[in-house]
């Protein structure tokens, strides 16, 4: 079968199309999936270019992808969710491979498409989503806030940040999101109320209080976003900063006060991921998608989720019809 995959850490040319060994038989609860998109995450550009290193020593050529949207070939003995033929998404584990034309996976890593939604929309469902539905419903307990709640997202035109600025709504607060100057209009778009132009505006400086700060991109330290939580104020971050919150996954109080940091750390929860399907079908939720690229160039999508895009990037793989 087809992949993309690198043995070697830089820019996007890094990116090959190989002909790779096939998956072998599912056994048990396996699904074996013909993978019809993929969509580019953060964690695929940094694993690419080497920031992550630990994740893919020894394991050169890496094959990337954490999403996949596809339909089931066949299934193990101990399957009873899926069956052949069933259009499916999943978040694969660690290892990757979605960006081949053939992935084996857990049938509790799957959920369903939506019925409304292309495998590309799909695609971009479910690393994105499931870490902003588990960083706000979960970790900050935003739906369990005092209404209105006031919510603040960074990077609020990405990939997680579009969802995030949805689920926010959807939970009745009020959402500001910082992003780029020529991004705002795209997340004004998805609902914000505020938007924040970090190239000329330090949300940190300003005289507003949130009661849930998102950082999408992992880039804040707790100590810099204190001023600006409420008494009982949360940081989510996607990337944990202390080794406390690491060992333990939970929130770090601070002593004698009701402020807290919190880590995400995305689970591959079959149940959540159906609920952000039954949201897309009922049209209150939606894969913001920028633009997708066949798998041939796979370089050109890094390139260009490292760079314009909004919302998410997807590969198509394969040859089937994406619907």
């Amino acid at each position: 079968m087809l992949a993309v995959r690198f043995d070697a850490y830089g820019d996007p040319a890094v990116l090959r199309l190989d002909d790779v060994a096939a998956p072998r038989a599912p056994v048990r609860d396996e699904l074996l999936v013909r993978v019809a998109a993929s969509s580019v995450n953060g964690t695929d550009l940094g694993l690419r270019r080497g920031d992550l290193r630990v994740a893919t020593w020894g394991r050169l050529p890496f094959v990337p992808g954490f999403d996949i949207a596809g339909e089931v070939l066949r299934c193990g003995p101990a399957v009873t969710a899926f069956a052949p033929g069933d259009r499916v998404m999943a978040l694969l584990g660690h290892g990757g491979r979605g960006l081949a034309e053939l992935v084996l996976l857990r049938q509790g890593r799957a959920a369903r498409v939506p019925v409304s939604c292309s495998f590309e929309e799909a695609a971009a469902l479910p690393l994105a989503g499931l870490t902003a539905l588990q960083a706000l419903y979960g970790m900050a307990g935003l739906r369990a806030r005092r209404a209105p709640a006031r919510v603040l997202v960074v990077g609020a035109a990405g990939g997680i940040g579009s969802f995030a600025v949805q689920l926010t709504k959807l939970a009745g607060a009020h959402v500001t999101g910082v992003a780029s100057g020529p991004k705002l209009a795209f997340v004004t778009g998805l609902g914000a109320e505020d938007v924040i132009d970090y190239r000329t505006q330090d949300f940190t400086a300003l005289d507003e209080r949130w009661d849930v700060i998102l950082d999408a991109p992992g880039r804040h330290r707790f100590g810099q976003v204190r001023n600006v939580l409420t008494g009982d104020g949360v940081l989510v971050s996607t990337r944990p900063i202390t080794s406390d919150s690491i060992r333990g996954r939970t929130p770090l109080r601070l002593r004698g006060h009701g402020q807290r940091f919190t880590a995400v750390m995305t689970r591959p929860r079959s149940h959540d991921l159906a609920h952000l399907a039954a949201q897309v079908d009922s049209g209150r939720l939606s894969p913001s998608l920028d633009r997708s690229y066949p798998m041939a160039e796979a370089a050109s999508a890094h390139q260009h989720a490292e760079g314009p895009a909004t919302g998410k990037v997807v590969i198509r793989v394969g040859n089937d019809p994406l619907r």
